[in-house]
């Protein structure tokens, strides 16, 4: 069979791109067993499966070892499915920001400006844990529940990102000290 799959694949790459067929049908299905075990969805592994065999056709004068076509799809499989789970992390996350933030309304901004200011510079996984923290008003572990991650990596976030606030409110301090003294 792997000599079937190096002539098709060859035939690909010398401008026969129809011969990628051969290929998608003989193993579209386990590809698709292989990716619904992997994200517990039929919906997701078939976009997940349409995805990898498109890169695997444009990718394919990458294949050094053309006999190992098989392991090589997977292994796109395994990416695409990894890039999708993060893609679908996010979009949950965001949708529990913003149906809570939606709950609590929004918050009034405070006086304080070169707070928000310092807080719009985190990254967004330690501004996320802030924002729910303290303008969502949660306790550390609703905070937790909300975006689905271990009570000991909230305290940890919220931990960093003070430490990453309170260097940022100096510099601009310092910064705010330099401008009144020129």
């Amino acid at each position: 069979m792997a000599k079937a799959d190096k002539y098709y694949i060859e035939r690909c790459l010398d401008g026969h791109p129809d011969d990628f067929r051969y290929l998608v049908r003989r193993y579209q299905g386990v590809l698709l067993a292989h990716l619904a075990g992997k994200l517990g969805n039929k919906n997701s592994a078939e976009e997940v499966a349409q995805e990898t065999l498109v890169r695997a056709y444009f990718k394919m004068n990458n294949l050094e070892k053309r006999e190992s076509f098989f392991p090589w799809l997977l292994g796109i499989g395994d990416r695409v499915a990894k890039e999708h789970q993060r893609k679908e992390q996010l979009r949950r996350q965001r949708e529990v920001v913003r149906s809570y933030s939606e709950e609590v309304g929004s918050p009034e901004l405070s006086q304080d400006y070169a707070l928000e200011a310092a807080i719009a510079k985190l990254p967004e996984a330690y501004r996320r844990v802030v924002l729910l923290r303290y303008y969502g008003n949660c306790s550390c572990s609703q905070v937790a529940e909300q975006l689905d991650m271990p009570l000991g990596t909230v305290t940890k976030t919220l931990s960093r990102a003070y430490a990453m606030l309170r260097k940022t409110l100096e510099q601009q301090k310092q910064e705010e000290i330099y401008e009144v003294q020129k």
